[in-house]
């Protein structure tokens, strides 16, 4: 038969597994082009096959070629869902039917082979006994579902062996209790709490050279306090809890086996893949966040004095070294921006984490575009809720960080007594329509860049997920309530001190988050109404 130039085959539908029925195939040379004599030229080797395969236009990492010598040869390795979708297109001949048709046969015959291997266990024998020649290192893999993705694996296998930077991060979100880390972060700021009242710094003031007396107590900074207890841990906490989900629950609903052990290893090539990410912003976060930024904002002016930077409990010492001596002062800091640059390490490894997500339920949603099923439509568009929700607060939190890290460096510059006298004078000025004394000193203000950096970043997370899982518009109107949302949260952030009044835009802006992290459907409670409406 043919189909678009090709010799074509329909699935026989007699009960084979994948190894017979595979077999049969290859020999008759399935989906090879015909030859001037109106026969296919040949067999399917495992190099043709492989080359086939890799040439598909959407399968963007091809397959490996000892993956498909291992479907030629006499043994017990089956085929992963993802090369049965590749191995529907080839016998398939481009056609979209016969592609489904035999993507469903592929997933049957499958199916009954891992069948006939469990019986074969069951007997007594073990799978080593079932197949001769068949050696027990190889029946120990079988025996865990090995998809054949054997090069891939031995990679993932030799990053376990060594130090993965990548899977021992998400391993401190995925592991354990899921209030380990919430409360290491919260613990953290609250032991640097305790120690800025032992050294005396925890509520101090100080006048400025025009008159201004300014609260820089540690205390009353809500960037080390409010972030780093309240903010951040929530954060992880709800990191932590998208990913449990998605490792022990949302992956297994879409995989066509729903094998535990197969999603893990998929699950940790995904990660593995970003391992360049994780030590770029462990660079980023240790060397230029933590040690450049704290020698040139807090050790050189402690050292050698200056006022480029405006006074803050860190830098107290220069104008009041009886509250706090010069190398107390240092060695504060020191420890101050060692745990602010970790605890920033792991929440840009939060943001990795989620973009990781989106893009494995892409990754999953684009393999399955031949399958038809309403349920399982419905399932994709459910899970790629959940998972906008879920991203959703976590940018939220992210920009609410950024707001404290923004409005406390204002402060710092600006010639109100304390950070409440700043917003409460902000509105009156804005009601009283007359602009609040400026900043008349040319401060250096480096936490608006850094802020800006985490306001940015968490933002694209956001973007990049209602790019790939919104693009059908299954749920777009949950997804521009989200939006709008974070692009006025972002434009809150954006006009900290930037005019009389922009408290008040402020204020509604921050309601507008905490309310959405609440309900972040806004109102829209069942999910499944959504997911009709997406597949009808």
């Amino acid at each position: 038969m043919l189909k678009n130039g090709k010799f074509f085959i329909p699935p026989p539908k007699d009960g084979s597994d994948f190894k017979e029925l595979f077999k049969r195939l290859a020999a008759a040379g399935a989906r090879r082009p015909l030859g001037s004599d109106g026969f296919p030229e040949g067999p399917w080797t495992p190099e043709l096959l492989a080359e086939a395969i890799s040439q598909i236009d959407s399968n963007r990492v091809g397959v490996d070629l000892r993956t498909v010598q291992l479907w030629f040869q006499e043994n017990e390795k089956g085929i992963s869902t993802a090369n049965i979708r590749w191995l529907a297109r080839i016998f398939g001949c481009d056609d979209p039917a016969a592609i489904s048709e035999w993507q469903m046969e592929l997933s049957e015959a499958q199916s009954r082979l891992a069948a006939k291997r469990r019986d074969a266990k069951k007997s007594g024998g073990g799978a080593a006994l079932a197949v001769p020649g068949t050696s027990w290192t190889a029946t120990v893999e079988d025996e865990t579902g090995s998809p054949a993705e054997l090069t891939r694996e031995t990679d993932i296998k030799r990053a376990e062996r060594r130090f993965s930077l990548a899977t021992k991060s998400e391993a401190l979100f995925s592991r354990g209790s899921p209030l380990n880390l919430p409360a290491s972060v919260f613990a953290g700021a609250s032991a640097l709490g305790f120690l800025s009242y032992i050294v005396g710094i925890h509520s101090v003031t100080y006048a400025r050279a025009d008159g201004v007396v300014k609260q820089v107590g540690f205390l009353w900074a809500p960037n080390w306090t409010f972030l780093f207890m309240v903010l951040l841990p929530l954060f992880f906490a709800l990191v932590i809890e998208l990913l449990v989900f998605w490792k022990g629950e949302g992956r297994l609903k879409l995989l066509a086996r729903g094998d535990k052990m197969e999603s893990d290893r998929d699950w940790g090539r995904n990660v593995e893949a970003s391992s360049y990410s994780y030590w770029a912003v462990l660079l980023i976060c240790v060397l230029f966040a933590g040690l450049f930024q704290w020698i040139g904002v807090c050790l050189i002016p402690l050292m050698n004095g200056g006022n480029d930077y405006a006074i803050s409990w860190g830098t107290l010492a220069i104008v009041h070294p009886e509250h706090i001596s010069v190398p107390m002062s240092i060695l504060f800091t020191a420890l101050a921006y060692l745990y602010m640059c970790l605890c920033f390490y792991l929440f840009f490894v939060g943001l990795i984490l989620l973009h990781t997500m989106v893009h494995d339920l892409w990754k999953i949603e684009e393999a399955s575009k031949t399958r038809p099923e309403v349920e399982y439509r419905h399932e994709l568009t459910e899970l790629g809720l959940r998972l906008m929700r879920g991203i959703f607060r976590c940018t939220v939190l992210g920009i609410l960080v950024a707001i404290c890290m923004k409005a406390q460096s204002s402060y710092l510059t600006s010639s109100r007594e304390s950070i409440v006298a700043w917003f409460v004078g902000d509105v009156s000025s804005a009601l009283r329509q007359h602009a609040d004394v400026g900043n008349s000193f040319g401060y250096r203000m480096p936490t608006h860049y850094s802020s800006l950096l985490v306001a940015v970043s968490t933002c694209v997370v956001f973007l990049y997920g209602s790019i790939r899982l919104g693009a059908g518009s299954r749920f777009h109107v949950p997804l521009w309530k989200m939006s709008a949302v974070v692009a006025f949260l972002f434009a809150c952030y954006l006009l900290i001190d930037a005019f009389a009044g922009f408290s008040i835009l402020l204020s509604i802006g921050v309601l507008l988050g905490v309310y959405g992290l609440c309900d972040p459907g806004f109102g829209h409670r069942r999910t499944s109404e959504v997911g009709n409406q997406g597949v009808s």
